[in-house]
């Protein structure tokens, strides 16, 4: 299913490893395989409009006019700490991805998104910008990320997660209208508690062993 601000990825693969781990006796060690099988297959979908231009190479046969990838190499930024869970099968699809990192938490106050971390690679402004995290919840901590990265500079920004609440949805939507989401899946409400319902759960603690 895609909307112009929404992508759900539904490959058979993708549907059926988001519903193993969506079991709450899956362990620990299976969820974390899973969500980097998983982070792989996105990715696919997340790079599509990668710009290409042409190398000539030699093949066995011939020389030939080949296509290969076009400019600055992207630029990876998980929100802290389960959008490490992503990484891994994205650089296993794209090893040369450059890596930042940003930490936010959420003042007990004011209920915003506080940063405590930001380390994101140079030159965001000439890069295609992919922001991981497995869960767009409320969005909070989603729009606090892509705002810290606009305001270093990035402008071709995509973000990446497993599963997305509509009020998330929403919230990125008004806030960063030109940043496109890609799921797995748009699960039908936030409960009282801002988990995703039905979801998986607390997908740092599944993916760390933690409660």
């Amino acid at each position: 299913m895609t909307q112009p601000h929404l992508t759900v990825v539904t490959h058979p693969l993708v549907q059926h490893k988001l519903s193993v781990m969506r079991q709450k006796d899956l362990s620990t060690a299976g969820f974390r395989r899973l969500l980097r099988e998983i982070s792989l297959l996105l990715a696919y979908e997340v790079t599509r409009e990668l710009e290409l231009t042409t190398t000539r190479v030699q093949t066995p046969i011939c020389e030939m006019d080949a296509p290969t990838l076009e400019g600055k190499k992207l630029a990876l930024i998980s929100i802290l700490r389960a959008g490490n869970g992503l990484l891994d099968g994205i650089l296993e699809l794209i090893p040369g991805a450059r890596v930042g990192f940003v930490g936010l938490y959420r003042d007990p106050e004011t209920l915003k998104p506080v940063e405590y971390y930001c380390k994101v690679p140079r030159e965001l402004d000439a890069r295609m910008t992919i922001v991981v995290d497995p869960m767009l919840a409320t969005g909070n901590s989603s729009v606090a990320a892509i705002d810290m990265l606009k305001e270093r500079g990035a402008k071709n920004l995509r973000f990446l997660c497993l599963l997305a609440a509509p009020e998330g949805v929403e919230r990125m939507r008004e806030a960063h209208p030109d940043v496109p989401i890609y799921t797995a899946s748009l699960d039908e409400k936030l409960d009282e508690h801002g988990y995703v319902v039905p979801g998986l759960g607390d997908a740092g603690d599944r993916m760390f062993g933690t409660k």
